[in-house]
This record gives C-alpha cells, sequence and structure tokens, in this order.
C-alpha cells in the first residue's frame, strides 16, 4: 500500500503541471475522450461524496461553536468574488454576452475542493477551509442561480430551477451521501478516508479531460481573444485572494484563518461552473470557466507554495 501515498504525494506537488498537461491533451486529442465526455457530473459528485466522507466532524463541531472566521469567510467569499466577476464580465466582455456570462458563473459557484488542499499546504486552518467549503456548498444550491439570473440574465436569459436542480443533484446530494455514510459506518469509512485525498484528485482528472474535451471547439473558435480571457480571469482570481486576505487579517483573523480565507475567497469551484454553462448556456459560455480551472489551480499551487517555503509558520 505504499504506493498508494507515493502516487498521491506526485499527484498533489505537481497538480498545476498535471492541470495544465492534461488541459492540453484534452484539447489537442478532443476524439481520445469522447467515452467520458458524458462524465463530469459524475466526477464532480464523486468529488463531493469523499469531501463528505473525509470531513472531520469533531473539528467542524468546533468551528460551528465558534462560527465567526468561517461565515466571515464566506460573506468574504460572496461579496468580494461576485463583485469582482461582474465587475471584469462587463468591463472586458460587455459585448460579448456568453463570455460574460461565464464569467460571472465562475464566479458564483461554491469554493473549489483545490481551496483545501492548498490551505493545507500553506499551512492554513484546514478545519475552517472545510467548514467555508460546506457552508459554502449548501448555500450555492440557492445563490449560484440566483445571482446568474439577476446578473447575467440580463445578457443571456437563464432557467433559474434547471440550474438550482442541477447543483442540488451535483453537490448537495452528494456530500450529504458522504456525512450519511460516514455516520452510518464509520469503521469502513476510516479505513478509505487516508485515500479520499488522491481520489479525488483522480476524479477532478476525469473533470479536466472532460471539461476541456468538450470544450475544445468553442476553445479553438476563439482563440484569438484566449489571451484577453486568460487576463480577465487571472484578475478574477488574483484580486479576491489578496482582498479576502487583507479583509480577513483587518478584521483581526489568526494568520492561519486568513490563509484559509484566501485560498476560499479566489478559487471557485470553476469545473461546476463549466458543466452548468455548457447544459444551462452554451459551450462558449464554458471557455472561461475551463480557463478560470487551469489558473485558479496553477495560482493557487504557486501561493500555497511560498506561504510553505518562505512564509511558514513557526
Amino acid at each position: 500500500m505504499k504506493v498508494i501515498p507515493l502516487i498521491s504525494r506526485v499527484i498533489s506537488k505537481y497538480l498545476p503541471l498535471w492541470i495544465v498537461a492534461l488541459s492540453l491533451m484534452a484539447y489537442a486529442f478532443p476524439n481520445a475522450f469522447l467515452s467520458i465526455r458524458g462524465l463530469t457530473g459524475f466526477g464532480l459528485g464523486t468529488i463531493f461524496l469523499l469531501m463528505g466522507l473525509s470531513l472531520s466532524t469533531d473539528k467542524l463541531v468546533r468551528v460551528i461553536k465558534h462560527p465567526k472566521y468561517a461565515c466571515l469567510g464566506v460573506l468574504f467569499k460572496w461579496m468580494i468574488m461576485v463583485s469582482v466577476s461582474i465587475g471584469i464580465a462587463y468591463l472586458f466582455f460587455r459585448n460579448e454576452a456568453e463570455i460574460a456570462t461565464g464569467i460571472i458563473l465562475a464566479g458564483s459557484v461554491p469554493s473549489g475542493t483545490s481551496a483545501n488542499i492548498y490551505t493545507f499546504i500553506a499551512g492554513g486552518e484546514v478545519a475552517v477551509s472545510i467548514a467555508m467549503a460546506t457552508m459554502d456548498t449548501f448555500i450555492s444550491p440557492l445563490f449560484t442561480p440566483a445571482l446568474v439570473q439577476f446578473f447575467a440574465g440580463k445578457l443571456i436569459p437563464i432557467a433559474f430551477w434547471p440550474l438550482f436542480l442541477n447543483i442540488i443533484y451535483i453537490v448537495f446530494l452528494p456530500l450529504l451521501a458522504g456525512l450519511f455514510i460516514q455516520w452510518k459506518w464509520p469503521e469502513p469509512v476510516g479505513k478509505v478516508r487516508p485515500y479520499t485525498a488522491v481520489l479525488s484528485q483522480l476524479a477532478l482528472f476525469i473533470v479536466i479531460l472532460s471539461v476541456v474535451s468538450n470544450a475544445q471547439k468553442p476553445l479553438q473558435e476563439n482563440l484569438t481573444i484566449l489571451p484577453i480571457i486568460f487576463i480577465a480571469v487571472t484578475l478574477q482570481v488574483a484580486v479576491p485572494m489578496v482582498a479576502g486576505y487583507i479583509a480577513a487579517r483587518l478584521c483581526k483573523a489568526p494568520e492561519e484563518t486568513a490563509r484559509a480565507i484566501l485560498f476560499h475567497t479566489g478559487i471557485c469551484n470553476s469545473a461546476l461552473a463549466a458543466t452548468l454553462a455548457m447544459e444551462h448556456v452554451s459551450s462558449l459560455a464554458a471557455v472561461p470557466a475551463v480557463a478560470n480551472m487551469v489558473v485558479n489551480l496553477t495560482i493557487g499551487a504557486t501561493v500555497a507554495s511560498l506561504f510553505e517555503n518562505k512564509f511558514k509558520i513557526s
């Protein structure tokens, strides 16, 4: 069983490189992944199921008893990320309705699972990170469709209920199922829990291959505007990260908690956003989400590495 921890370390250490490599592979050879194109929802559901299995109920209880910083982090995420995303969408893509919608959707989904991983690497407070992710996941079925309907609906008509139900199926139910399984069968889950991280990353790889291969045609058709899209999503990720960290420190949050809020504020589940865009808007609207997925993982890994190696908490 020593092979599995080794594989896990290799995947985690070089996660941004894996993301870029798999994205390029899916773009260059989209037909090679025809068999998994329909597995995006399954892959995302698996990630949330594994999150439910791996949640530490004891630590969550402590955070629930003292929820101040977790609530602040969630508040910062929805206020800062959504505001920045709307501003970028209208500033850069006012005349590109589908791309603007994709930008707004990419900033209106729950935090990405990699935020938890990067919080751990950076020496942040993982319990707070998981608590924020859990709160995010529970409120997103209402917030995501409502925000997209209100802001992006002015650009493209968005159906609220299909989007709402899709998030329920992909996010809410798998997470609850994981929590229920953990409560009902704690011993078997205890044996699986050490491998949930690597299994989540492998599920993420399936999602990436599926999302990028599905979006290959609109990506190829819009190569000329991809540079401006990458500039826009880089700002969409970096600005909320910096703002979330500063806001947390101004609110007297401990350094460990501020680092957790930094990743939670800046990293959204852009794979989910791409899936929702393709199913409810258009494949072109998924392009910003795909770009965001590559960018947020790369920036997140870089920042986590800096915290780990240059600004380690003693």
